[in-house]
């Protein structure tokens, strides 16, 4: 009988598909066992049938979490310290003690669950809502002692990063040994906004901006008297103990701080396919970055007019909030477009929103600079999609100088009010839309331009030389916010709304 030239067996890893080898043995990437890329020429997605079954699935789980065990036992570590750090830092009193006693027991008991395959996604899954809780817990019941309120927010930070961010999210391996392989980069679009070059500016003013509003909130928790306040004498002391901050049942500075910490969180997680193999979490993390971070440059602009002092760090975490925002709604543009050709391929809605698929188009990522390219070439593709054009440099400019235009030209009453809150609008307008793709938001200006022309003949406490300031600033933002400025990346089908 004449021998069969077969080509050799290829191995590939279910998870990481253009993982490829002739020979049998475990994925760099993963650690998980390769296997032959045809089995019984049975395949689905590009995963054999039998790996597809319960007892697959659980086998999958266990390869996938292998090398990842040490994070188990490392929350058990932390359980245990939370569980005694009441009788170790002098707080063994009242609810934190509850708190941190049965926080810490449940850490623990959820951690030795997920080191069965079978209950992995539960005990995984309880920690990270344990670790989410822990954010919350000092701040409702007004923690008495520092060292109580940081050890819950920075164990509580750990117990979700080693439960869902280090290893891979719990029920994920399965999904994503079923996809097919797909593009890095959305079709028609010049480059990745989900890299880990576009996600770490948005990772570093989150950093910055927990570490201010950390400290506003060791002054509203009563840890320390006063907060720093280089310009505005008492205004931070007054902003931080106003009505308006006490409105809430919990330190504002505290809620902003967890923000802040589930804002870094989520920028760390997923892979740069995300836009399309996670879009729950881009969607999140949109939520969290643009209408939260809106409502907290809100608050602040109400500081003059509410509380009638302004504060300079709750100005400087506005501004960091403020600066994240044009560098994450790109991310939300390739997520909306891959979901919407999901939906009209005619796949299920909620299955890909919260699962994720593959797509036709698009590409490999050979734009973004590798690990170990000159630093130089590093720094650009941080800001791709993100483009500052004059006009809308010197808008953010007027809208600054209408802050303190009142009390240079002596205006008063609802005419100080009027500017006080319109400029920093604009400055708000002007920046988020140096996003390349909401760049048409810039047109909100000309309104914005036109109310502070009419103003003055309109509130009351204006004088001669505000009324003529109101009149060249409104003129000037009208003009401004025509140019579209240059638009550097392109962005698929959504290139038509960029104008």
């Amino acid at each position: 009988m004449k021998a069969t030239n077969r080509p050799p067996a290829t191995y590939t890893c279910p998870m990481h598909p253009e993982v490829r080898q002739e020979t049998p043995g475990t994925c760099p990437k993963c650690g998980m066992a390769l296997v032959p890329e045809e089995r019984n020429g049975h395949e689905h997605g590009g995963v054999p049938q039998d790996r597809m079954s319960g007892g697959g699935h659980l086998e999958m789980t266990r390869q996938m979490r292998e090398k990842w065990l040490w994070t188990n036992f490392t929350v058990m570590a932390l359980g245990a310290w939370l569980a005694t750090s009441p009788f170790s830092f002098g707080y063994a009193r009242g609810a934190m003690l509850w708190n941190d006693l049965l926080s810490g027991i449940l850490l623990v008991a959820f951690a030795a669950l997920a080191l069965f395959p079978k209950y992995d996604f539960f005990g995984r899954w309880g920690v990270a809502f344990v670790g989410v809780w822990l954010q919350f817990a000092p701040l409702i019941f007004w923690a008495p002692s520092p060292a109580g309120y940081l050890n819950d927010t920075w164990v509580g930070a750990l117990a979700i990063a080693l439960s869902i961010l280090v290893p891979m999210m719990p029920g994920m391996a399965h999904h994503m040994a079923m996809m097919k392989p797909g593009p890095v980069i959305p079709p028609g679009w010049s480059y990745n906004p989900s890299s880990w070059h576009q996600r770490s500016p948005m990772i570093a003013l989150a950093l910055v901006g927990w570490f201010i509003s950390r400290y506003l909130a060791a002054v509203q928790l009563g840890y320390i008297p006063a907060a720093w306040e280089p310009f505005f004498g008492p205004g931070t002391h007054n902003v931080l103990h106003s009505e308006v901050s006490q409105m809430w049942p919990i330190s504002d500075a505290g809620l902003g701080a967890a923000a802040y910490t589930f804002e870094m969180l989520m920028g760390w997680m997923g892979a740069k396919t995300r836009w399309r193999t996670m879009p729950w979490m881009v969607l999140f993390f949109f939520i969290l970055v643009v209408p939260l971070g809106l409502v907290h440059i809100a608050l602040v602009i109400l500081q003059p007019v509410a509380v009638g002092y302004w504060c300079t760090l709750c100005l400087a975490a506005a501004f960091l909030m403020l600066c994240m925002i044009p560098f994450a709604v790109d991310e939300v543009i390739a997520m909306g477009q891959f979901m919407l050709a999901s939906v009209r391929q005619g796949k299920p809605f909620w299955r890909t929103f919260w699962v994720g698929d593959t797509m036709e188009g698009g590409g490999p990522d050979e734009r973004t600079p590798r690990y170990g390219a000159p630093l130089m070439n590093m720094a650009p593709p941080m800001a791709w999609g993100v483009t500052p054009t004059w006009p809308l440099v010197v808008s953010a400019v007027l809208g600054l100088w209408l802050m303190f235009a009142p009390a240079v030209f002596g205006s008063e009453e609802t005419m100080a009010d009027s500017d006080h809150l319109v400029g920093p609008l604009v400055f708000t307008v002007a920046v988020i839309s140096t996003a390349e793709v909401v760049r048409a938001g810039r047109f909100v200006n000309i309104l914005l331009g036109l109310w502070i022309a009419a103003a003055p003949w309109l509130l009351s406490g204006a004088t001669l030389f505000s009324t003529a300031n109101s009149a060249l600033v409104g003129a000037a933002l009208v003009v401004l916010s025509f140019p579209r400025g240059k638009i550097h990346e392109q962005y698929g089908g959504w290139d038509k709304y960029v104008v």
